[in-house]
């Protein structure tokens, strides 16, 4: 198991070197770069590096390494580099700076707009986590009978207890304001501080009717909830319960910084240190109190209440909807919206309704990992069960989901498609069972993990649809597996041994190597060989699927090139798998982009799991239609388990008939 220090070695290196990064941060699974050329970054080999879960290349010259839960040790080993110091990572405002002299496509500033939404919650994910946790715990108390926690006359030391997560989501408008006016370059504390100034006693005691008695309040039905406004210095002052509350921070921020930048260029630098946070404050404090707050809260209840009358009459649709749109909305951080709508909504109507189907959506996408861990246990794949296992503990335990996603599932095309099938069936099974109930709610922002279960009402009806979402994704990776052809060619159990045939072409014998020392790899095809980096399909070029050769075809006809069991057969007819007595695993790839043909021209013989002998027919290829329909005829055959292999060694550079040796394997 490599060390924090070795993944954060192999990460620099991969990404180019220290002197190639400008900004380095991290969130709660991600290495997150700004880099001075994305070019030099070498892919492949961050992939395959231990302890990486996946890398995903954003616009501009930004880049983010997947690590997963054990990403701030590794960011602080990286931090400890060589070349890491304070010459390599720039300043705030530096980097800022960078960001905007470089040209970040044309969709730059939804680009921008995501992110401020997703960096002004990721810090504190982690107290978010914690809090719904407490949640939890004081759930199954309450469900166990112990204590109360809804009652209005609690014990002292259970209201306490109330206080630990209560912390967490009142005082969140001040928290999301420091994040998103760091995120803007403003002074943090200057925006946690006019966010907080709407949360303090003084603010709160203007609801105080008898210590105002001109407030004017009406009741809003829908919500059951009651507004005041006040009168200050002549102004209509409406009053909100500003605690919990995300979009009033979010828009509040955006406005400071156009000021905080404004009276930075107007300010003379010796006198900023005052004027810029007095100015900011007179002017910020008010315009958040009589203006962006009042709006921020009609735009969160606005939203709120489409989707509140969403669920209300028309339950069915919604619980589909939901889970299985997260699945998109997630990977693109498209999420956030949604995720501060559930915390308008706990604020609000003192429960939330999207977190319950979303939880099907979360469960699918976990049993869809733990269909990977299966198959990976079962066709004892190291790397991708250390993966699995350490995607599943993070889903399951703390409901985040992206270890899974970044680490397997976006990987994977095959996944998604089953994945999807349990978002459904679990949405399916809470419109069912939720028809008379309204649903699943939560009175709670709680991460969707086995732990937090309890959270949900009905639970029994959460619980059964969240169990279905996962079982059905776990039985349908489980079954369908996610791998291609070419991916699974490497993984399949050793059939018995039985002694080699002779080819069809040839009456000669064909020789067969020492089993124990070497196996000899044949011709599965008659044409001149050449290396693999002249082939022209750069996976096979840059040696990801193991060393072997290529082959320019003089004939027709494709013959087994070992004696062996076909781990896989491609439906399109143009990629066998076979994995021979003693461990060697043959990948032979019939032209290249061939699966596009959709198998027309070629006339498959043999049938997945069949036992092959050397010389045996896999397909008749018409070569004529592959090239008349623009493919390369060019067949590949790699050892795709070269790295377990003493030794590989390909012989090229001749013209050879089907069943002459081309690649010599060392045990």
């Amino acid at each position: 198991m490599s060390t924090d220090k070795q993944i954060a070695e192999a990460v620099l290196q991969g990404i180019g070197g220290a002197g190639n990064i400008t900004s380095l941060t991290h969130c709660a699974t991600r290495l997150r770069f700004e880099l001075v050329d994305a070019s030099k970054v070498d892919a492949n080999a961050l992939d395959a590096t231990e302890g990486v879960l996946g890398v995903v290349p954003q616009s501009g010259d930004r880049y983010q390494v997947v690590i997963g839960g054990a990403v701030a040790g590794v960011f602080a080993a990286m931090q400890s580099l060589p070349g890491m110091g304070a010459g390599v990572v720039m300043t705030d405002a530096e980097v800022k700076a960078a960001a905007r002299s470089k040209a970040r496509g044309k969709v730059a500033w939804l680009d921008s707009f995501f992110e401020y939404l997703s960096d002004s919650f990721r810090p504190i994910l982690g107290v978010l986590l914690g809090a719904s946790l407490i949640i939890a715990f004081a759930a199954v108390l309450d469900a166990l009978g112990i204590v109360d926690f809804r009652a209005a006359d609690k014990p002292a030391s259970w209201v306490f207890v109330d206080a630990l997560w209560r912390a967490v989501f009142y005082f969140l408008p001040i928290m999301v304001a420091y994040n998103a006016a760091k995120k803007l370059d403003v002074d943090p504390w200057l925006g946690a501080t006019v966010m907080g100034a709407l949360l303090t006693p003084e603010f709160l005691s203007l609801s105080n009717k008898d210590r105002f008695p001109d407030l004017t309040c009406t009741t809003n039905q829908l919500l059951e909830t009651q507004n005041c406004t006040a009168h200050i210095f002549g102004l209509p002052l409406q009053l909100n319960d500003y605690g919990g509350n995300v979009f009033v921070p979010l828009i509040m921020v955006a406005v400071l910084a156009l000021l905080y930048r404004g009276l930075k260029k107007a300010i003379p630098t010796n006198l900023q240190m005052v004027f810029v946070p007095f100015i900011s404050m007179a002017v910020m404090i008010p315009v958040t109190a009589f203006l962006i707050g009042p709006m921020g809260v009609w735009l969160g209840n606005g939203l709120g209440v489409g989707l509140a009358w969403m669920n209300t009459h028309a339950p069915f649709v919604f619980a589909l909807i939901i889970p299985m749109v997260y699945p998109f909305l997630v990977p693109l951080g498209l999420h956030w919206p949604l995720n501060a709508l559930m915390l308008v909504n706990i604020q609000t109507l003192g429960y939330d309704f999207i977190q319950g189907p979303m939880g099907a959506w979360n469960f699918a996408c976990f049993g869809a990992t733990a269909g990977v861990l299966f198959l990976s246990i079962r066709d004892k794949d190291v790397q991708m069960r250390q993966t699995a296992t350490g995607a599943l503990a993070a889903g399951l335990l703390g409901g985040i989901s992206e270890p899974s996603l970044y680490g397997i599932h976006l990987r994977f095309k095959r996944i998604y498609p089953l994945m999807l099938i349990g978002c459904f069936s679990g949405g399916l099974t809470i419109a069912i069972l939720g028809l008379t109930s309204g649903g699943v709610t939560t009175g709670a922002f709680a991460f969707t993990s086995l732990l937090t279960i309890p959270v949900f009402s009905p639970m029994w009806i959460y619980a059964i649809a969240v169990a279905i979402a996962f079982f059905t994704a776990f039985a349908l990776v489980s079954v369908f597996d996610y791998r291609t052809a070419e991916q699974k060619a490497a993984l399949v159990a050793p059939a018995t041994s039985v002694s080699p045939s002779i080819e069809e072409e040839d009456t000669t014998p064909v020789p067969v190597a020492d089993a124990e020392a070497a196996t000899a790899v044949y011709a599965p095809v008659s044409g001149r060989v050449i290396p693999l980096d002249e082939s022209g399909d750069k996976v096979f070029a840059s040696g990801a699927l193991g060393a072997g050769v290529a082959i320019l075809p003089t004939s027709d006809t494709i013959y087994a090139p070992v004696a062996g069991t076909l781990a896989t057969v491609a439906k399109t007819g143009h990629a066998f798998g076979i994995k021979t007595d003693d461990g060697v695993e043959i990948l032979v790839h019939i032209g290249i982009d061939t699966v596009a043909m959709d198998g027309d021209g070629f006339d498959v013989k043999v049938e997945k799991k069949q036992r092959v002998e050397i010389g045996d027919v896999l397909a008749i290829v018409d070569f004529a239609k592959v090239e008349q329909a623009g493919y390369s005829t060019t067949t590949l055959m790699t050892v795709t388990n070269t790295k377990i292999m003493t030794a590989v060694t390909p012989i090229v550079g001749e013209t050879v008939t089907a069943g002459t040796p081309v690649i010599d394997v060392q045990h």
